[in-house]
């Protein structure tokens, strides 16, 4: 039997960012809450072991630099111990106001060997409206240090589409970034719900959603990132070669990945489910023996085979249909040669042979064509 790849995933809850949807700490933790969570990590590996080795682990969530360099060393330890010694991918996502040089020495002390860093913006004016906490200044001393620190890998994340962004900032954001030379660069987005402030001007009707500006910035952000030599590998992921997110791709691949910590999310055991995000029910939860899981789906054959259409088609090497049928045991639905031949039509799909990849039309609309996938 081949292997199939185990990712783990710990969700860090304190958050460096303010928001009204929140349900975790924001700026510092309290000292109390950090060895709570601490010591609920080291219960829940214990309840809850891989039972097999991992690839990957993915320290994401809040903001995981927020923790003192010792506390990151500790729960590398638990996490070190779930995932059976060293892996071939770790990363860990920072913010740029929680870089400092002691805690990148433990991280690649440890073994991490790649870092994200979530800049948004080198723009004032667009770091003001998504009420990020850190300056463009933070943001070229942190990477300054991440770089010096030398971890195999570095990611930035930008966000474009925000009310009062144009083309020509956004496009000053990507030349900016490029300048820095990652090895990895994901751009999102805006998701207005996910933005408290900009969701009430949402609901008042002070702004509004462009899809147009949107379209023209994705066509204008994968044009702009092809030149400058990153390869687009996933809508709204582009890397040097040998630098993609094996984690991601691995869950975008419908593997396994276990989540530790509240609100991590796990794809595991055939099921796919998610921790309580408030800290005291988790750790409750994990102080009578029984984790506590919410959103929970049974990953049957069908939808095992339909999740890894839907994410297969994010991909821009597509997905082989036959291979997912076979691999997942399934008789692909009866439409779905009618809807996968009515997208070629319509120049949303190309087909070679039995895998299909979305155009860059059809990469606009990615969650549509997923929404009408049939199941």
């Amino acid at each position: 039997m081949s292997h199939t790849p185990l990712g783990l995933y710990g969700h860090v809850p304190f958050c460096s960012t303010t928001c009204d949807f929140c349900a975790f700490y924001q700026i510092a933790p309290k000292r109390g809450d950090i060895k709570n969570y601490l010591a609920g990590i080291r219960r829940e590996v214990d309840l809850v072991p891989p039972g097999r080795r991992a690839d990957t682990i993915f320290w994401g969530g809040g903001t995981p630099g927020l923790l003192p360099a010792d506390d990151l060393r500790e729960l590398g330890e638990h996490f070190l111990r779930a995932a059976g010694g060293p892996v071939s991918e770790w990363t860990i996502e920072l913010a740029p106001s929680s870089v400092k040089r002691d805690k990148l020495v433990a991280l690649r002390e440890m073994g991490v060997t790649r870092v994200s860093m979530g800049i948004q913006s080198f723009d004032d004016a667009t770091l003001d409206a998504l009420g990020r906490q850190h300056s463009p200044t933070q943001i070229y001393q942190a990477w300054e240090l991440v770089r010096e620190a030398g971890f195999a890998s570095a990611n930035l994340d930008l966000i474009f589409a925000i009310p009062g962004q144009d083309e020509e900032r956004w496009t000053k954001d990507l030349a900016e970034a490029v300048r820095l030379a990652p090895d990895h660069l994901s751009t999102y987005c805006l998701t207005f719900e996910e933005d408290a402030a900009l969701f009430v001007k949402l609901a008042k009707g002070k702004v509004k959603p462009d899809p147009d500006r949107e379209a023209a910035l994705y066509r204008r952000t994968w044009a702009f990132l092809a030149d400058a030599g990153f390869a687009q590998y996933e809508v709204s992921n582009f890397s040097r070669p040998g630098h993609e997110c094996l984690h991601n791709l691995n869950t975008w691949r419908m593997h396994e990945w276990l989540g530790y910590g509240p609100a991590a999310a796990s794809q595991f055991a055939g099921r796919r489910f998610q921790n309580p995000a408030d800290l005291a029910r988790w750790l409750d939860a994990l102080g009578s023996g029984e984790p506590a899981r919410e959103q929970v789906v049974e990953l049957t054959p069908a939808v095992l085979f339909n999740d890894a259409l839907t994410f297969g088609l994010r991909l821009n090497s597509g997905v082989d249909v036959a291979e997912a049928a076979a691999r997942f045991g399934v008789e692909p639905p009866a439409r779905l040669e009618r809807y996968l031949s009515d997208l070629v039509e319509e120049g949303l799909l190309v087909r070679d042979g039995p895998v299909i990849r979305l155009t860059d039309e059809g990469r606009l609309l990615a969650d549509a064509v997923a929404v009408g996938l049939p199941e």
